[in-house]
């Protein structure tokens, strides 16, 4: 081998993976369909839930949904507030909403991060945290990848949570 490609060969295994891989198709979506049980309680309060994705390396790529009532009550989500809720106070503004009452709800990610980049096609993970107040706290976690096929995932009914049903849907 020539010391040009030689050189060229080494440049090229300096860079970083991703660089090479395929981003998530445009028009791909992940639908969640999520529902909070109704629960019989004299001190029953509307769950704080965040939603959130991190990619293989355990970092957080996107939060998709964000409910809680008051600022005070981010800490709450104790998973969400360690990973990103309390480096990124801009994130928190842009994604937060109100807490929700018992019900089945739906929403899309678009496989884009928080800055509207898209990502990569390969290993994620959806994170789903339910708090309570003088209730109960789920943490669930589901890996998925994400690529050119369609995939579907199932997460089991919690105490805080009905069934949760995530569809991957290239279109």
């Amino acid at each position: 081998m020539d010391l040009k490609k030689w050189r060229a060969l080494v440049i090229l295994s300096a860079l970083p993976f991703a660089s090479f891989a395929s981003t998530i198709p445009d028009g791909a979506e992940l639908t969640v369909k999520f529902e909070l049980p109704k629960i019989q309680t004299s001190t029953y309060a509307r769950p704080y839930v965040a939603v959130w994705i991190e990619d293989s390396n355990r970092k957080s790529v996107k939060t998709v949904q964000l409910w809680v009532g008051k600022d005070e009550w981010l800490k709450d989500l104790r998973s969400w507030w360690r990973k990103v809720g309390r480096y990124d106070r801009e994130l928190v503004d842009a994604v937060t909403s109100a807490t929700r009452p018992a019900g089945k709800y739906r929403f899309v990610w678009d496989g884009r991060d928080d800055n509207g980049n898209a990502l990569p096609q390969g290993d994620y993970t959806m994170h789903i945290e339910v708090v309570r107040e003088h209730g109960g706290r789920n943490y669930l976690r589901q890996p998925m990848t994400l690529a050119n096929d369609n995939q579907s995932y199932q997460l089991k009914a919690t105490p805080e949570t009905g069934p949760i049903s995530l569809f991957y849907q290239i279109k």
